[in-house]
This record gives structure tokens, C-alpha cells and sequence, in this order.
């Protein structure tokens, strides 16, 4: 009983990620991914599979552009 209260106590808000106590993980790790792709599908994007980093070719290889040359378009992909 002390379960299922403590599951929906910090209800569904949009401005707050939902706690986790400590049971039924699944759960809250399906209710977190819901809130952060509502908060932007690019920070989901970013935690799967990493940050975006600007890459510029030079002398055979890729480096990573510095920052203060990002593109507006880079900057909103990172």
C-alpha cells in the first residue's frame, strides 16, 4: 500500500522531472524519458547518443570546430 502512494506523490507536472524513491525503476525511468523529450527531443538525442560537436576538416582528418566559429545551425544541434 505505502507503494503505490509514493509513486504518484510528486504528480505530473510539466516544470518538475519526476522523483525517483527507490521503487519500480521502469516506471519512473519510462515517466523521465516522457519529460525530458517534452522539454526538447534534442536533450533526449543528446543522452543516447551524445553531444553534437562541430567538425571541420583540416589536413586529412577532423577536428572538433572551435566554439567561437560554430555556425547558428551548430550551435542549435549542440
Amino acid at each position: 500500500m505505502v507503494e503505490n502512494k509514493l509513486l504518484f506523490t510528486d504528480g505530473a507536472s510539466i516544470n518538475r522531472p519526476p522523483m525517483f524513491y527507490g521503487l519500480i525503476y521502469q516506471f519512473w525511468k519510462v515517466r523521465m524519458i516522457i519529460f525530458i523529450e517534452s522539454v526538447d527531443q534534442g536533450v533526449w538525442d543528446a543522452i543516447v547518443n551524445g553531444p553534437f560537436v562541430p567538425q571541420v576538416f583540416v589536413e586529412g582528418q577532423y577536428i572538433d570546430e572551435p566554439w567561437c566559429d560554430w555556425t547558428d545551425s551548430g550551435r542549435k544541434k549542440a
